[in-house]
């Protein structure tokens, strides 16, 4: 059984407290299974953005994991702005978590394939 994305979310907030950054849950999503996109700001002032990576991208030993891909980065979050305003429109039950991910780098809070 999968874990919900609720529970998912509040997990990954109270990760990056627990390591000293910061978050907030921008865009609530379907309880059950909304896709998740996370913005990442930096203390310097660079954004990236991750979203879900392909169904190609994910493990038969481990099907219950959630994957993402770096979408992009910049030093003005206002394109990913417009990327989620786009993503919101095609999908409405999308969650969307901003996070300052503090002493933990953002890779050690989500399984980002790069690939």
């Amino acid at each position: 059984m999968r874990v919900t994305t609720d529970l998912w979310v509040s997990a990954l907030v109270r990760r990056v407290f627990s390591a000293g950054g910061f978050a907030a849950v921008v865009k609530r999503g379907a309880t059950e299974a909304g896709a998740v996109f996370v913005l990442s700001r930096g203390r310097l002032g660079e954004v990236a953005l991750y979203g879900p990576a392909p169904q190609t991208s994910y493990d038969s030993a481990k099907p219950d994991e959630r994957f993402f891909v770096a979408l992009g980065a910049s030093d003005d979050g206002s394109s990913f702005d417009a990327r989620l305003e786009r993503e919101k429109k095609f999908d409405p039950d999308i969650w969307v978590v901003e996070i300052e991910a503090g002493a933990v780098p953002v890779e050690e809070l989500l399984s980002v394939k790069t690939e």
